[in-house]
């Protein structure tokens, strides 16, 4: 190639990279001007930043709904980075490359019937605040780094009960909002806090929510078993002093169907004293438990989840309850007798339905 046509190919160049910049930004543009009326009435933005790759949000706030909502906030986020896709100068909707969520904080709620809520502010607005047939978002990846989460469970017994997840490390995507109809990947890592000590979760794999689809793995190492006591107490139980609980599931769901083979151990477990000789331990005899314990040091149980999630029959917590509660008794040697109910208490309150 000679000097003029290497002259030719750097101004071609030159001019894509121009065209490129200005297309970002032109994109850029586009979704600033979009972005309070989406956040909805309660938010607060600190300052929004355009530059050559996308925009940069500092110290976005989403305020709760004051009485109707356990926190103060529903989201605070000290930096939020947003890679617009150049696909959305021509293409129907939102195409976001990336959202990065910087140093952030996201509160849960878990209603007395189990419901999961998220960010109702913008999930739950009135259909008289939209103005028209809601927006098409496509988001390639999502990345949340150093997030704080309180979870308000409101559905176990003796009032809300707080659970504090802190250092989420997270990168989800794609999402397709609101059709939700691709698969999406999931990498998940966080503490959950205990007064005793933190227990670290983890969950991989991929979800398509629309159907139900999944592959998922996950794991929960070292919880301390403290924070847990209203998931795992009846009524009249005396409480507990310390130990951790482990946990790991595999969970396939293809055609609403699940299959999902895991194991549960406990560490350490000591109990408060209390309820004398008939006292049970979530619905297990209290002295099969200590025996085990002091024999062993932990109790293992495997089970395997399987059924439609379609059938109105079929609940996750009923059968994992009875699942563990076969293998508990074979473990410890004691009647079943009992045994299922106490054990569906601790499912219903870790996992919900």
């Amino acid at each position: 190639m000679n000097r003029s046509s290497w002259w030719i190919a750097l101004a071609v160049v030159a001019v894509l990279a121009v065209a490129a910049v200005g297309g970002l930004r032109l994109a850029a543009g586009r979704l600033e001007s979009a972005l309070a009326e989406a956040l909805g009435p309660r938010a607060s933005i600190g300052q929004v930043r355009i530059g050559l790759t996308g925009v940069q949000v500092t110290d976005l706030r989403i305020r709760a709904a004051p009485g109707a909502w356990p926190a103060t906030d529903e989201l605070v986020a000290r930096r939020v980075n947003l890679r617009p896709a150049l696909s959305s100068l021509w293409s129907r909707g939102w195409h976001i490359a990336r959202i990065e969520v910087e140093d952030g904080y996201l509160s849960l709620l878990r209603t007395r019937q189990g419901r999961l809520r998220v960010l109702p502010a913008l999930l739950e607005r009135p259909r008289a605040e939209a103005t028209g047939e809601a927006p098409r978002v496509r988001m390639a990846e999502v990345a949340l780094r150093e997030v704080a989460i309180d979870l308000f469970d409101a559905s176990v017994r003796g009032g809300t009960h707080k659970l504090r997840f802190e250092s989420l490390h997270a990168d989800v995507g794609p999402l397709a909002i609101p059709a939700f109809d691709e698969p999406t990947a999931i990498d998940l890592e966080a503490t959950l806090k205990g007064p005793q000590k933190s227990g670290r979760i983890g969950i991989e794999g991929t979800f398509t929510i629309a159907t139900l689809d999944a592959q998922l793995k996950a794991a929960v190492q070292g919880v301390d078993l403290v924070a847990l006591q209203p998931y795992l107490l009846k009524v009249n139980e005396a409480g507990v002093k310390r130990g951790t609980l482990d946990l790991s599931l595999d969970a396939t769901v293809k055609a609403k169907r699940l299959h999902a083979p895991g194991r549960v151990t406990l560490t350490g477990l000591e109990l408060a004293s209390g309820g004398g000789v008939l006292a049970t331990f979530g619905g297990v005899p209290r002295q099969a438990v200590l025996a085990a314990m002091k024999r062993d040091g932990r109790i293992e149980v495997g089970f395997t989840l399987e059924g439609r999630l379609d059938d109105p029959a079929f609940s996750i917590n009923d059968n994992l309850a009875t699942k563990l509660a076969g293998g508990l008794a074979e473990t410890l040697g004691v009647s079943l007798g009992g045994v299922v109910e106490g054990v569906g208490s601790v499912i219903k309150g870790l996992l919900g339905r």
